[in-house]
């Protein structure tokens, strides 16, 4: 036996939304496509129309019109284990998503650490899937950047696209001014042998945070209170260890990232050195963790929600047909228990 259980209701389509709004199907077309040459109570009167209609635009077919995708990409050039483990990229995402959601657009997550997952990525942006990329932790020497730009891809970096300034839009926070503070903090307490972990030197935070370190300290910034990291717990904590075999008396050290500075704090408490006692200990970001170690790390607060509202809005202008722009926003020392 067969039958219908009922009729299904159509689809409103866009003669709909033009009968409704008493216009035409063009002026409809216009409206829902950016409002050029349409009146401000036609206007009004399309968009009442939508909302009593129900009417949901054909995303293929507006593509064709408007030669968009209407897509962002969010492409993290680190292994996909780093953004579960690395508070930072999950932070970025998930605002970068909220604030793309403002504007009806969806956030497509790539990664791109490896020659193969570049060529990947690479190809899958060249071939029009996306109106522009949201590029988080470039390094100096990935040639994704220059394919971007070849392919006249719209992207907006975070952090100083190292080698590509002027360039590439991007947003940041002040690194070198907040590496600064927090040296000159340190010193205010009273600490001598300052030393410092860095970031990977291929990364504008690693460099920037290490200049910053080094225009406070100038000639007491001897390589062997400086050992390279790489933003990992484990990277912290090998550079600590090398650290305390170089120069057993260091006082202080500021570390670049608070993941970082999380395993630096066990190694010192594994030496059984006092923090802060025995060693102050500060940290890059204000990141979840930097509120759970023990003791409670002081740290350089970067504005994460200022840098992807500003990521976001400096990406839309590139879409729009603007020159790339840059934003460099302050950070904030935040003093807890470690210093």
């Amino acid at each position: 036996m067969t039958g219908r259980l009922g009729k299904s209701r159509a689809r409103p389509t866009i003669h709909d939304v033009a009968a409704e709004a008493g216009v035409s199907r063009g002026t409809v077309s216009r409206a829902l496509n950016g409002g050029q040459n349409v009146s401000p109570t036609a206007l009004e009167a399309v968009l009442a129309a939508v909302r009593k209609t129900g009417y949901v635009a054909n995303s293929a077919a507006r593509s064709l019109v408007t030669q968009r995708a209407h897509s962002i990409a969010f492409v993290l050039t680190e292994p996909q284990s780093r953004l579960f483990e690395d508070p930072n990229f999950s932070i970025l995402l998930q605002a970068c998503t909220q604030e793309l959601a403002e504007h009806d657009l969806p956030l497509l997550l790539m990664t791109a650490s490896s020659d193969v997952e570049r060529k990947r990525t690479s190809r899958f942006l060249a071939a029009g899937h996306v109106d522009g990329v949201l590029l988080v932790s470039s390094h100096t020497g990935n040639p994704l950047v220059d394919e971007l730009l070849q392919f006249d891809i719209p992207v907006v970096t975070c952090g100083k696209p190292l080698g590509h300034e002027g360039r590439v839009a991007y947003a940041a926070a002040d690194d070198r001014e907040g590496a600064r503070s927090m040296v000159r903090h340190l010193r205010e307490r009273g600490r001598t042998r300052i030393a410092t972990i860095t970031g990977p030197l291929d990364t504008p935070g690693g460099v920037e945070r290490l200049a910053g370190y080094r225009d406070v300290l100038g000639a007491d910034a001897v390589p062997s209170l400086i050992a390279q990291g790489d933003y990992s717990r484990a990277g912290g904590e090998a550079a600590m260890a090398e650290l305390l075999a170089r120069s057993p008396d260091l006082d202080a050290v500021f570390v670049a990232s608070d993941l970082m500075a999380a395993g630096a704090l066990t190694v010192l408490h594994d030496a059984g050195l006092r923090v802060p006692r025995d060693v102050a200990v500060g940290g890059f970001d204000d990141s979840g963790i930097a509120s759970t170690t023990r003791p409670a790390l002081t740290t350089v607060r970067q504005p994460f929600e200022r840098i992807t509202r500003e990521m976001v809005r400096l990406l839309l202008d590139l879409v729009a047909g603007q020159p790339p722009a840059a934003a460099l926003l302050p950070t904030e020392l935040v003093v807890r228990d470690s210093t």
